[in-house]
């Protein structure tokens, strides 16, 4: 269900990609010079930054075990889903329930390429990609019908994505319209950067993105607090990702006790 349009199958090796650039952090092999030089340029300023991009792929898991495990969800959406480094949240989610529906979105036509890697689920289950764009929320909610009943409980995962769009770009407005389309006993997991911890160093990093045309904001605490707005957030609130919920770790190696510049919850609607 790969969803395209004329030109958007064009991977612009020009311009460094948040997506491409997370995955150099990570270790991955799929991204180009450009990606690597902004990578590059970051670390140099923040040495932190590849701890933080490791820290949050493991809170996309834990919160995924979580969901999948104790919360009973059965029906995933990952916007912003990035290049497959596994395990991928669909590994995660049928690992517990091998039924679970997944629907990937990604505005980056690398992550197309890689598609096929995503759809590689349990035969009980189905996993599904659209390419589409945060700022698309209603085309996002169409596509995914397709594969997910919106009448029943899915999870929504918006995992370091909501800091590459600014306030007054609509971000807390677009994370409300896909919120509300969702049924009673849905979630949405969300992690953003803040500069709460290492304020200069997410500084320089911020300025370093934007020198290579990407906006990224920090958020405060209580800012990142309002994506949850209405909802219940799941215990210990909103942390430092490094700090949810550690007992659901599987697999991860020590990181140490320095501050990691991320916050993320996972809240239920109710």
């Amino acid at each position: 269900m790969a969803e395209t349009e004329p030109g958007a199958n064009r991977i612009d090796t020009t311009r460094p990609h948040p997506a491409r650039v997370y995955d150099w952090y990570l270790g991955g092999k799929d991204n180009y010079p450009v990606d690597e030089r902004l990578g590059q340029q970051i670390t140099a300023r923040d040495p932190g930054a590849k701890r933080a991009a490791r820290s949050n792929r493991w809170f996309m898991q834990r919160a995924t075990r979580h969901l999948a495990g104790t919360a009973g969800i059965r029906q995933f959406l990952d916007i912003g889903t990035g290049i497959p480094t596994e395990p991928n949240l669909h590994q995660i989610a049928q690992n517990s329930a091998p039924d679970t529906r997944v629907v990937y979105v990604d505005n980056d036509p690398i992550v197309l390429a890689h598609a096929e890697a995503l759809l590689r689920g349990t035969p009980g289950g189905r996993t599904e990609y659209v390419q589409a764009d945060v700022r698309e929320p209603e085309k996002i909610l169409d596509e995914a019908a397709r594969v997910l009943d919106l009448g029943r409980p899915v999870g929504l995962s918006l995992i370091a994505l909501m800091h590459f769009i600014a306030d007054d770009s609509g971000a807390y407005e677009l994370v409300e319209t896909l919120v509300d389309a969702l049924a009673p006993g849905s979630s949405l997991s969300l992690s953003a950067m803040t500069a709460d911890f290492e304020p200069e160093e997410v500084r320089l990093g911020i300025a370093a993105y934007a020198r290579g045309g990407v906006t990224l904001v920090s958020r405060s605490h209580a800012e990142v607090g309002r994506f949850f707005k209405g909802l219940d957030l799941v215990e210990p609130g909103v942390v430092s990702v490094k700090d949810w919920r550690p007992e659901l770790a599987e697999g991860e190696t020590p990181i140490g006790d320095e501050p990691v510049s991320l916050y993320g919850g996972v809240g239920f609607k109710r």
